[in-house]
């Protein structure tokens, strides 16, 4: 009998749903900082064995909105809700019970079966587990609880075992060759912002998009060429740095990860640009893919 389904995993910002993600599918599809809100798509990966088709998703961690792109972010929880198998719920061992009230009802209420998986347990004391476990027992009776480290990959064995048990029963949803069901176009853009998440504090890397204007595979080369878009004049002028130095720094990481992901030789062409008020825009963000 043949297994598929959309696991889909949830929780709040910073508790390691990408690092989880990547590890499952053994891909990095997922930018990882410890910034909160790096994620700000769904992201699929796919996993596939002979009798089984996992199809992951992370979605962006659970804040509040403040502005129409993080709407946008809530969007795909929301519909990430609508559409699961099962859902991977991670919290961390460190993490204050503070899921927002609606969707902890949502899960409260649902007869999907969840997995609670309680993250980071590699750097936590067997009564700071134990205390965590009872705690969520009492949140959500209904999920199944696993301690996990999923930087150490520790248990996550036991995940997967539990997910394919889990799966019901039907046919792959995509070719088992495949992976994710982003474009290119959307790696290279999600590399070049987890540099500017890394390499720039305070509000620049929320204000930032990156927009992938080319991409030409040639037989020993691919040669992209960027923009980076910010909100104004002033994160302009950090984002390029002092002669250009900032900007160099960037694209130079960012081409480095980009021919590991591609493994082909990456020419990256970058520049930045001033979209005001993007984050706040219907037409911009559809445009963008939010």
């Amino acid at each position: 009998m043949h297994k598929a389904g959309f696991v889909n995993i949830i929780g709040c910002p910073n508790v390691g749903k990408s690092t989880l993600l990547n590890a499952l599918v053994g891909e990095r599809l997922s930018i990882i900082t410890s910034k909160a809100q790096t994620t700000r798509h769904r992201i699929m990966g796919i996993v596939s064995g002979e009798n089984y088709q996992i199809v992951f998703s992370d979605t962006p961690g659970i804040i509040k909105p403040l502005y129409k792109l993080q709407e946008k972010m809530m969007h795909f929880v929301v519909t990430a809700f609508t559409d699961a198998d099962l859902f991977l719920l991670i919290t961390d061992i460190f993490e204050d019970i503070q899921l927002e009230e609606s969707y902890l009802k949502k899960l409260q209420k649902s007869k999907t079966p969840i997995l609670l998986l309680i993250n980071k347990v590699d750097i936590a004391t067997q009564e700071k587990l134990e205390e965590k476990v009872l705690e969520w027992k009492e949140k959500l009776p209904s999920a199944e609880i696993i301690a996990i480290s999923a930087l150490e990959k520790f248990n996550l064995d036991k995940v997967m075992e539990r997910i394919q048990d889990l799966l019901p029963p039907g046919e792959a949803f995509y070719d088992k060759n495949e992976f994710t069901d982003k474009p290119e176009r959307f790696f290279v853009s999600e590399i070049v912002r987890e540099k500017i998440l890394l390499n720039y504090k305070k509000e620049i890397p929320y204000s930032v998009e990156v927009i992938v204007n080319t991409f030409k595979e040639e037989e020993n080369i691919i040669r992209i060429q960027s923009d980076i878009l910010v909100e104004r004049d002033s994160q302009k002028g950090i984002i390029i740095g002092n002669k250009g130095e900032a900007l160099k720094r960037t694209g130079s990481a960012a081409r480095k990860d980009l021919e590991a992901f591609f493994q082909k030789q990456v020419y990256l062409e970058l520049f930045v640009k001033v979209d005001k008020d993007w984050r706040n825009s219907d037409n911009r963000l559809k445009n963008f893919g939010y």
